[in-house]
């Protein structure tokens, strides 16, 4: 099992997605989930709508200079698979994969040769590509659904699991059951 934080490791809100909570986060050994999204042909991190001054990816690739730590990208806005290998190339970082893409747009992750997840939710029973996706995002969105039992499942079928902490989804800790992992930015 690996723990990665979510966004970086922040101490406050608004430091998610911010060069304190990466240099944080990669100084501790974690990698991190991030958002990445295009603006004017530039990969910028950023999980809503980018209003300028955004980090860049390449910015963040330089802040985890020699770590090839695990970095999940969560895709933000179509047509960027090219741009990412690319990118994570140029820096040969290798320990990363990509999900949350459109469906229609997994395709072009997969054709790139990119590692992709699939999703796999209380409100998404059949994950798209599930034949062709390296691994599961395994999300909850009102709490704990799923059981050992789906992750065995998942294993047993050669893919690799990630299992978002509730609370990164504004659940508590409590309202989970005793699966959830202790921490409030963290994800597996």
């Amino acid at each position: 099992m690996q723990i990665i934080s979510h966004r970086g490791y922040w101490l406050q809100k608004p430091e998610r997605n911010l060069p304190e909570a990466f240099h944080r986060s990669f100084d501790l050994g974690f990698g991190t989930e991030t958002d990445v999204r295009d603006v004017a042909g530039q990969l910028v991190i950023s999980h809503d709508m980018p209003v300028g001054g955004e980090l860049t990816l390449e910015e963040l690739l330089a802040i985890m200079a020699g770590r090839n730590l695990p970095l999940a990208i969560n895709i933000k806005a179509d047509g960027m698979a090219q741009a990412l290998a690319k990118t994570f190339a140029r820096y040969g970082h290798t320990n990363w994969f990509a999900f949350d893409m459109a469906v229609p747009d997994m395709r072009s992750y997969f054709h790139a040769n990119v590692i992709t997840y699939t999703r796999l939710s209380e409100v998404e029973p059949s994950p798209a590509w599930i034949e062709k996706a390296a691994g599961v995002w395994l999300d909850g969105f009102e709490g704990e659904w799923f059981s050992s039992q789906v992750i065995g499942d998942l294993l047993s079928q050669g893919k690799q699991v990630c299992v978002v902490s509730p609370s990164c989804m504004g659940v508590t800790i409590a309202a989970c059951g005793s699966n959830c992992l202790n921490s409030t930015r963290t994800t597996v």
